[in-house]
């Protein structure tokens, strides 16, 4: 078994006091870099995805600009503008333990880390088969969007899924407990971090 850990979205733009902040933001960026100070021996593969838009034009759609208004499902209000702070990862996210750096939505939305390509321009799912990966846990931001996204799509791809319930982020608690039934559903594990701590015991 070779497992990757999927840290997804966790940026200014998404933790509080950003363009699109959500509540606890912060505190997964703390809690992620916890968490791997205690487990990063445990992962073959630390990938973590960035939003990266285009900030001269409205990312077909994503953006409303303008005189649009962003109905918060398919268009939103400018965020992760490339090269701004707000793309930028938290500064509670430790960089040091990440080993690919995904950019994704350069142009066009994108939800999910598979949309993404890391700086050679190789996709995840090719960085996935490169190294062998067979599980995946997720973390990061937001629960009800990327999260979810990157989750079915690491279970299309073939990969055993966890999703860490205490180190995400959602948008509204309704959409986010929506997203963790689909994600239960499709047969990802929903647990919490301490279930390692648990079997380390």
């Amino acid at each position: 078994m070779t497992r990757a850990l999927f840290i997804i979205d966790v940026q200014n733009d998404f933790t509080e006091g950003g363009a699109l902040g959500v509540d606890g933001g912060a505190a997964v960026a703390a809690g992620i870099t916890e968490f791997l100070g205690r487990h990063r021996d445990e992962y073959d593969l630390v990938v973590a995805s960035r939003d990266w838009h285009s900030g001269e034009h409205d990312n077909q759609g994503h953006f409303a600009i303008g005189d649009m208004d962003p109905d918060f499902v398919n268009s939103w209000p400018p965020h992760c503008v490339a090269g701004t702070e707000g793309a930028e990862y938290h500064e509670g996210l430790e960089q040091e333990h990440i080993d690919v750096h995904i950019k994704k939505g350069q142009g066009v939305p994108a939800y999910s880390i598979f949309e993404g390509t890391d700086e050679s321009g190789a996709s995840v799912s090719e960085v996935l088969t490169s190294r062998g990966i067979s599980d995946v846990d997720v973390v990061g931001i937001a629960t009800d969007y990327c999260v979810r996204a990157s989750a079915l799509d690491a279970l299309e791809h073939g990969q055993h899924v966890r999703v860490f319930t205490d180190l995400i982020a959602g948008v509204a608690t309704e959409s986010s407990e929506a997203a963790l039934a689909e994600l239960g559903h499709a047969g990802a594990e929903i647990t919490e971090s301490s279930a390692l701590d648990r079997a380390d015991a």
